[in-house]
């Protein structure tokens, strides 16, 4: 509890203890409108003056004035323990109000603890500790147990777990070792670590997740703009009717002042429009800040609102729905005298000079295959790579060796291209999906090793959510061949498989799903944030996977996903639906409330106590709602 909130609590209780004395002393003292007096400044002194102010700056109808307006008119007609009453009330209301805000700002205010207060530099052979922005690309720095981790960069020293739950919402630490990247903002839990540093603060992971977070309440939902459009209209015309009702009845009908200035003062009281203006953007605010305490970073309301009518999901494949990780899957001999762990030994021997990703996943599945066992680098006599086509490696062979069961001295590793321009016949391969490498000697055609991408471990988890979730339309858009998006595609069970597309032609296909979606929903991309940003651009919604790690990511997306967990979508729906149900909800309450109690205060059926329930009473019940939206709970384990 803030100084304020504690100073407003005192001053509250003082009003509360002159009001009782004042009914309590009413009508049996001659002083006792003095109580009254005191407990109506101790409650809201300020608020005539903040009344004052706005008016000062051209703000006339807001709910400083119209408290101020009700409160003098009830006085001014004799009314002064229910003018007490409401001052009071809605004091009350207002502190409650703060302290709603407070609480659903506390999520955001955590990420924001993840801003880091300074680097342990090493410079000219000493540790020297300075502001994070003065550290330059390059240099390396110190991160100790307990600290925060300054600035994005590489291990180079030094083994630890980092604790990333700030930035993905996992509680699970992060390990980390030498020749890893690691983010700023993360906790280092234990090990003493050696940061080769890779960008500049202002560039850093950090950096944009907090230029993102206190960017996001400048876009406001589309019920936010609708309440304050309402209200810049609403509350002008309820002064005004409030007026008519206070001088009609008297002037035309002979009617009594002081009965129909009470009237219009009470209906002052219930028609401020707190309940709508206050607890609408506060559910918004809470609901961004439990997506942001579940790692799911929003750029704005309107794509929090956005979030709960989606039709249409719209993957890009290679690192959203498969790892981007090569792994063999596929060792198929085409020879009988060539065992499958043979030809994988031969395929290793002749990708081993090379750092390409899919030799690398040929030798790291024959490590996998065959523990222990190393590459005979002397077996290899020589290695020429033939551009575009592949690899023409010569090798020696020893009784019962893989290269002695092939015959191989001369062996070719590559494409089709490949093999057609060396004259062997490939035979025996159908239905291969992925990148194929093929093998073969002097004696013909030997087999081929198949590599392919794997799908991420969440993807079917997250794709039985969205079905679940209600999203009509599971759509894959890749670059890759059509065949293997295809393959993909009927093993997730996905509705549309788009393959061998361009990122223009992304577009255009996200275009044509665009017109074809149900008009009132929405359609939301999800890639990389890397390569995909014109299509992230066009869709409804731009949702970026592992922003932890992209700076592009943060970028082009208007929905962060702060690890690679698709599932967080099926969270940010659920949190996006619960959000705009608790405002659909505040509104439809706090407007039939108001209208109701204003027609009842306007035929004399109503005092001023319930003018306070339509005001104070609305407004505690609506933000009470509207804090529902930070207690979101994963509805998939």
């Amino acid at each position: 509890m803030t100084k304020k909130q504690k100073k407003m609590i005192v001053r509250l209780g003082i009003s509360a203890v002159f009001l009782a004395a004042g009914m309590i002393w009413e009508g049996s003292h001659p002083a006792d409108w003095v109580l009254f007096l005191i407990s109506y400044l101790s409650a809201g002194y300020d608020i005539p003056l903040k009344a004052l102010r706005n008016i000062r700056n051209g703000q006339v109808f807001d709910e400083n004035f119209l408290m101020t307006v009700a409160t003098f008119g009830a006085i001014g007609v004799g009314e002064l323990e229910e003018a007490v009453a409401v001052m009071l009330f809605y004091q009350v209301g207002e502190l409650f109000n703060d302290y709603a805000v407070n609480r659903s700002r506390k999520s955001i205010t955590n990420l924001m603890d993840i801003n880091p207060e300074y680097a342990n530099v090493i410079r000219e052979g000493k540790e020297e500790q300075v502001e994070p922005d003065e550290v330059e690309p390059g240099e390396t720095i110190i991160i100790k147990p307990g600290e925060k981790v300054p600035l994005d960069g590489v291990v180079i020293k030094g083994i630890s777990s980092l604790d990333t739950k700030a930035l993905t919402g996992e509680s699970i630490p992060m390990e980390v070792t030498e020749g890893e990247a690691i983010v700023s903002g993360a906790i280092n839990l234990n090990g003493l670590l050696e940061v080769q540093v890779t960008k500049l603060f202002d560039d850093s992971t950090v950096s944009k997740i907090l230029e993102l977070v206190e960017n996001a309440s400048s876009r406001k939902a589309k019920a936010e703009n609708f309440i304050t459009r309402f209200a810049r209209v609403y509350t002008p015309i309820v002064v005004a009717l409030a007026l008519l009702l206070a001088l009609a009845p008297p002037l035309f009908l002979g009617q009594q002042w002081s009965v129909w200035m009470y009237r219009a003062c009470s209906f002052l009281v219930v028609s401020c429009p707190c309940a709508l203006v206050i607890s609408v953007p506060l559910s918004f605010f809470g609901g961004l800040g439990a997506a942001s305490k579940h790692g799911i970073l929003m750029k704005g309301s309107n794509y929090l609102e956005a979030m709960g009518s989606l039709d249409t999901v719209v993957f890009d494949k290679t690192g959203t729905l498969t790892t981007g990780r090569f792994q063999v899957t596929q060792v198929n001999p085409g020879r009988e005298s060539v065992s499958r762990a043979q030809l994988l030994e031969l395929a290793a021997y002749g990708e081993y000079h090379s750092n390409h990703p899919i030799a690398l996943s040929v030798k790291e599945a024959f490590d996998k295959e065959n523990p222990g066992k190393e590459i005979r680098t002397e077996r290899i006599l020589a290695v020429e790579e033939i551009p575009g086509h592949g690899m023409h490696v010569e090798l020696s062979g020893e009784k019962g060796s893989a290269l002695e069961a092939a015959g191989s001295q001369s062996l070719y590793i590559g494409n089709e291209k490949l093999m057609k321009c060396q004259g062997i016949r490939i035979s025996g391969q159908d239905n291969v999906l992925g990148t194929t490498l093929y093998l073969g000697d002097e004696g013909g055609f030997l087999g081929s090793v198949v590599i392919a991408d794997t799908i991420r471990e969440d993807v079917p988890h997250a794709l039985f959510g969205l079905r679940k979730a209600g999203v009509a339309n599971l759509v894959m858009l890749t670059g890759d061949k059509e065949a293997v998006g295809k393959a993909v595609g009927e093993k997730l069970g996905l509705d549309k498989v788009f393959g061998g597309l361009l990122p223009g032609d992304k577009v255009q296909k996200v275009e044509e799903l665009l017109r074809a979606k149900p008009e009132g929903r929405t359609l939301a991309f999800v890639g990389d944030g890397i390569n995909d940003a014109p299509v992230l651009a066009r869709a409804d919604i731009g949702i970026a996977m592992g922003g932890i790690g992209s700076d592009a990511a943060v970028e082009a997306a208007d929905v962060v996903i702060m690890n690679d967990e698709p599932s967080k979508i099926v969270d940010g729906i659920q949190i996006a639906r619960k959000t705009v149900g608790i405002v659909r909800q505040n509104i439809v309450f706090a407007i039939g409330v108001k209208v109701l109690v204003l027609v009842l205060v306007a035929l004399g059926q109503a005092s001023m106590w319930a003018a306070v329930f339509g005001d104070v009473g609305v407004s505690v019940l609506a933000i009470l709602n509207a804090i529902r939206t930070l207690n979101y709970k994963k509805t998939l384990q």
